[in-house]
């Protein structure tokens, strides 16, 4: 997906089953210890969801339009549908935990 601006990741959103939308800051420390994490998390445990990062900083539009006001910002989509939101630091295992099911559900 490049280069990256709101079309962009909506029709990646539309037309993937499972996509995670990473918001970061990299002046923002949990933001960067995490965002190597989400990344070896999907590609080892669910490969089929499709990650998109996006620096915050670099585009407040694209931020903003999501409803994400705090760094780090993660969505889930499900189906082209928002199915679940963080708005703070959360775990990696928390994320995975969340994503189990429906990932199974969609992809088994």
């Amino acid at each position: 997906m490049n280069p990256i601006d709101l079309s962009s990741i909506q029709k990646e959103i539309a037309s993937n089953p499972a996509v995670l939308v990473y918001f970061f800051s990299n002046r923002c420390a949990p933001c960067v210890s995490l965002r190597p994490k989400i990344k070896e998390m999907i590609d080892t445990e669910f490969p089929k969801i499709k990650l998109l990062l996006v620096d915050s900083e670099l585009f407040p539009l694209i931020t903003a339009n999501f409803g994400v006001f705090a760094n780090p910002g993660i969505l889930v989509f499900l189906e082209g549908q928002e199915f679940h939101r963080w708005s703070k630091y959360v775990s990696v295992t928390q994320i995975a935990e969340t994503l189990k099911r429906p990932y199974n559900l969609l992809f088994d």
